[in-house]
């Protein structure tokens, strides 16, 4: 029983541990969205940023956010390096999907080494929100704001913060 209580604390202390760094994490990408106004056409960081985030916080915890950091920072890769015109604006589309299919051989392996369960929901959820997203932009329903945010430090900043606040909730209740 005294080892059941001891791992059970070991997993709240590294759940709590992850959850802070994801809070302060997301309020270090608040200011410098709030104090540093870097153009989005030269330096489109916002979705590299959180994934890279997503990514130190897994580090803390490898049994979460493993999958979506594999999926954000690879996403955010491409959206970097299209955005940046760094590729042509015809290679969009091929560029997110071999992004997409990197991250799920990412999410793959992670199942294999123990880290994620079986049959995670994350990554179909982030690869559905990457697509509606495409589908809004292509047809121009999105606001007119939508896509600076979505580049500079305030799309890591509230998201950060936001998984944080969750982990946080989530930790203190179980």
């Amino acid at each position: 029983m005294a080892k059941n209580v001891s791992l059970r604390a070991t997993t709240r202390s590294r759940n709590l541990r992850q959850a802070g760094a994801l809070l302060i994490l997301g309020v270090i990408c608040l200011l410098l969205a709030w104090l540093w106004h870097p153009s989005t056409g030269v330096y489109p960081l916002g979705v590299l940023v959180l994934g890279i985030g997503m990514a130190v916080a897994a580090l803390l915890n490898p049994y979460r956010l493993t999958a979506a950091s594999w999926l954000v920072v690879l996403v955010g890769l491409a959206v970097f390096l299209v955005f940046k015109h760094m590729l042509p604006g015809s290679q969009t589309f091929p560029v997110y999907i071999i992004a997409m299919g990197l991250g799920l051989l990412g999410c793959a392996l992670m199942g294999r080494l123990g880290y994620i369960g079986k049959g995670p929901v994350t990554p179909a959820l982030i690869v559905l929100a990457v697509g509606v997203v495409e589908c809004l932009l292509i047809g121009g329903y999105t606001p007119n704001n939508f896509l600076s945010f979505m580049l500079s430090f305030w799309l890591p900043g509230f998201g950060l913060l936001a998984l944080g606040v969750l982990y946080l909730l989530s930790s203190l209740r179980a």
